[in-house]
Order: C-alpha cells, then sequence, then structure tokens
C-alpha cells in the first residue's frame, strides 16, 4: 500500500511538473500577443457595480477615468444604499475629475439573488451608449484600457471580450498571498485550459459587450439569481455563435485582504463556483497542485535522496509559472517566494472546496444550488 501511494504521488507530482512548464510557455507566449488596432472610435458606456468603500477603491475608478480614447466614455456607478460609502468615494472623484462624465445611480431594488447584478440592472438604464464595458470595482487598469477593449470587440465574429488578470496587493501578508494565487494558479491555468479547449471563460474583470448582443441574450435579467454570472453571459454569447475574446494583455485585480479567515471565505467562494462551473475539469486540476503531491511522498519513501530530488525538481518547475507571470502588467510585488506556501495552501482550498457549505461575499452569506444559482442566508 506504502508504495502505491509513493507512485501516485510521485506521477502526480511528474505530470504537474510538466503542466507547470507548459503552462510557463503559454504564458511566455501570451505576453507576445499583439494588441488590435482601433478601426473606429465607438462610444462607451463603463458599467460600476459598487458595494462598499473597499480599501484601494479611489484608486482602482480613478483608473478607469484617466483613458486615453478618442470617444465619449460615460462612466456610471451604482449603489443599492443610500448610506454606502461607496458614494463619498464616487464624489471624491467627481472633484478630482471635473473633465470626466460620470454619474452615479443609487436604487435598491433587488431583482434576485445576485446584488451585483441587481445592481447592473439598477445602472443599465442610464447606459446611454452601444458599447457597454462592465468590471468589478476591484480591478485597476491603464490608461489605454478603453482603447484596447473596444480595437478587441471589432473583430470579426467577436461577441464579448474579457481580460485575464494579475494579483496586485495593496495590504501587507495575507494580501500578497491571496494575489499571488491569481499570478501562480489561476492565470496560468486558463491560459493551458484554453490552449486544450478545456475552458471557455469569462471573468467580472472585464465584459464588453454590444447592447444588441446583450439584447440577444437575455439582457441582465437572465443573469439575475447565477452565481457565475460572468461565465454564464460569457456561455450565452457563445451559444448565439460568436466569440468570447481574451483581450492581449491583462489589468490588475486588487487584493486588501488583512487575514487568513478573510483570505480562506474568498478563496474558497471562487473555488466552489469554479467547481460548480466546471466540475470536471475542475477535478482534473488536481495536477496543478504537483509541490503538496512530492512532499506527501518523502515519508512514503523513506525520505530517501530520489524523493528529495523529485521535490527540488517540482519546485523548480513551478518557480518557472510566476518568472514568467512577473512579465505581465497589471501586478504588484513579485510573488515567487510565496511559491511553497501558496501551492500548499491552495492545494488545501482545493480540497475544503468539495465540502458542502455556504459561499460569503462581500460581508453577506449565501446557499448555492446544484444549479449554480444563489440565494442570500
Amino acid at each position: 500500500m506504502t508504495s502505491c501511494l509513493w507512485l501516485v504521488c510521485t506521477l502526480v507530482a511528474f505530470i504537474g511538473s510538466a503542466y507547470a512548464i507548459l503552462a510557463a510557455l503559454l504564458v511566455a507566449r501570451f505576453a507576445h500577443r499583439p494588441k488590435s488596432i482601433l478601426e473606429r472610435s465607438e462610444n462607451v458606456a463603463l458599467i460600476k457595480p459598487l458595494y462598499g468603500a473597499e480599501p484601494g477603491l479611489c484608486a482602482n475608478l480613478g483608473s478607469f477615468l484617466q483613458q486615453n480614447y478618442p470617444g465619449e466614455v460615460k462612466i456610471l456607478f451604482g449603489v443599492q444604499n443610500a448610506a454606502d460609502p461607496a458614494i463619498a468615494v464616487v464624489r471624491n472623484l467627481e472633484e478630482q475629475f471635473p473633465a470626466a462624465d460620470i454619474e452615479l445611480v443609487t436604487s435598491s431594488r433587488s431583482a434576485g439573488g445576485n446584488p451585483k447584478i441587481s445592481n447592473v440592472l439598477n445602472i443599465f438604464p442610464t447606459a446611454p451608449h452601444d458599447v457597454l464595458i462592465l468590471s468589478d470595482s476591484d480591478m485597476r487598469v491603464d490608461d489605454t484600457y478603453v482603447r484596447d477593449v473596444v480595437a478587441t470587440l471589432q473583430q470579426p465574429e467577436v461577441g464579448l471580450v474579457t481580460c485575464l488578470y494579475r494579483g496586485c496587493a495593496i495590504g501587507g501578508f495575507w494580501s500578497r498571498l491571496a494575489a499571488a494565487a491569481v499570478d501562480q494558479h489561476f492565470l496560468p491555468s486558463v491560459l493551458v485550459g484554453v490552449q486544450f479547449g478545456l475552458a471557455k471563460p469569462c471573468f467580472g474583470s472585464t465584459i464588453a459587450i454590444r447592447r444588441n448582443t446583450l439584447a440577444e441574450i437575455g439582457g441582465f435579467e437572465a443573469f439575475a439569481n447565477t452565481l457565475a454570472d460572468d461565465y454564464a453571459m460569457g456561455d450565452a454569447v457563445r451559444r448565439k455563435g460568436l466569440k468570447v475574446a481574451i483581450a492581449p494583455f491583462t489589468v490588475g485585480h486588487t487584493f486588501s485582504e488583512d487575514s487568513f479567515a478573510a483570505l480562506l471565505a474568498h478563496e474558497l467562494r471562487w473555488a466552489r463556483t469554479i467547481r460548480l462551473v466546471d466540475p470536471v475539469g475542475y477535478a482534473g486540476s488536481v495536477i496543478t497542485h504537483p509541490l503538496p503531491f512530492a512532499l506527501a511522498a518523502l515519508p512514503l519513501s523513506g525520505f530517501n535522496v530520489i524523493a528529495w530530488m523529485i521535490v527540488l525538481g517540482t519546485l523548480a518547475c513551478r518557480l518557472l509559472v510566476p518568472l514568467q507571470v512577473e512579465r505581465l502588467p497589471g501586478g504588484g510585488k513579485s510573488s515567487i517566494w510565496f511559491t511553497p506556501l501558496r501551492d500548499l495552501l491552495s492545494f488545501a482550498v482545493f480540497v475544503a472546496s468539495y465540502a458542502p457549505g455556504a459561499v460569503s461575499w462581500r460581508g453577506r452569506r449565501y446557499s448555492v444550488g446544484a444549479d449554480g444559482t444563489v440565494k442570500p442566508i
């Protein structure tokens, strides 16, 4: 039995190491993808649903107000509570950027179990333009973001544009560890999945879509009770025969976790969402955790020299991934030294995601149905 367990752990470590090398190569290739050329300037409505004055919110939102784009850009913020502290941040931005076309929508109307989509539905009637770009409040972009997203949307047969993102820690140790999960696991796994047709992603970091395409998929109303609303929108666009394009650049996803509990709650929600969306692919992602298996093989082998060499070789392969990811824009400080700890924690979250339980989302708790629908507890 011990020999069989050692063989299984060693085999997963080898396969996972090969996966890490492949992932590093794909990240390097993504870094060299050329951006699309803007064919014509189209007026754009940026939709930003807000909830609370999270750390870094002013800088995050401010980055969307400093766009080098020849067309009109109207930015629409939305809150569901007249006492939401995010309102003060928006008012501050209006003073900082007097030339920006900003509008704040406050409405408590709820359209379903997903509060973000309810917020979006309250904002949407005020959106004046054909091109809509919806993005989460914890995203941070550079001044060519709108230009590059619209240029990608203008490519033939593209119905929706989304963006990969890097982790950008704006806090201490726990936020840096959270950001490392994006850089070292999430981003490379998406590129591998896309390469082999195993993943069909669409992220809340960016959902750029034309008004008529949105109407064809049922509008935002169709996703009012869905936890993975971003994935569901991408899937709906594909079912209409259109492409969901990943823009050839990365944006920043800010992390401000100040405790292990906050980090764990965030990552468990994330992991359970992915598991519900793609259960087979998620189960297969066990090979993306080679280091825990290499370490597990150590005591099973009696801590012999070969087992130690496998551990060192596995770690070397895993380090190739953050070395390549850190060449992409949008990220924060280097996360390479977090690799061993990050790998062990990511595997623990992977295992824990199979345990039943609710998910936490911005201070609220939700039960998740087998079909991915959510209900507030």
